[in-house]
């Protein structure tokens, strides 16, 4: 009996899976917005819905499908928010961002310097994920952290491990 990689190929240890009302146009909207990849489609018993979509943003697989309300299964427009943000290292975080919002992601934090040593944004896609982009600009020690959250928030820290 042949050996399987208990990890398929390709794919890493966590692997989120977005729930979205419209995910044929969402896997359209993540090609133009983060150079996604289609690995997979696989549609629904009607033949347009997608019962699970795979696509790849960097090295990392993101999978998706429609919208099955009556499964439970629903978006974050459905919920009207969600809790969760995806986060994107990449190379040039300035490109990236422009690139996401001329897709159509429309910016819920501007791109900054942050005391961690990122420049860092967030933008919201077509469907109501957040996404957060970076590019990491400097390493910064815990101690040096602290003291630049302290400074920012007015004396409160963020606390062990926070960098």
């Amino acid at each position: 009996m042949p050996s399987v990689n208990p990890i398929p190929e390709g794919h890493h240890t966590v692997t989120p899976q977005l729930v979205i009302k419209g995910a044929a146009e969402a896997i359209e909207f993540y090609k133009k917005a983060f150079n996604a990849e289609e690995v997979m489609r696989m549609n629904g018993p009607d033949g347009k819905s997608v019962m699970h979509g795979e696509v790849k943003i960097g090295d990392s697989m993101v999978y998706l499908a429609d919208e099955y309300p009556d499964m439970g299964c629903v978006g974050p427009q459905a919920l009207n928010g969600t809790p969760v943000t995806l986060h994107l290292y990449v190379n040039d975080v300035d490109a990236a961002f422009k690139q996401a919002t001329d897709a159509g992601a429309t910016v819920a934090m501007p791109l900054q310097d942050m005391f961690w040593g990122d420049r860092y944004g967030i933008v919201v896609d077509p469907f109501g994920h957040k996404w957060s982009l970076a590019t990491h600009k400097e390493d910064v020690s815990p101690e040096e952290c602290e003291a630049r959250a302290a400074k920012q928030f007015g004396g409160g820290a963020c606390g062990e491990g926070c960098c």
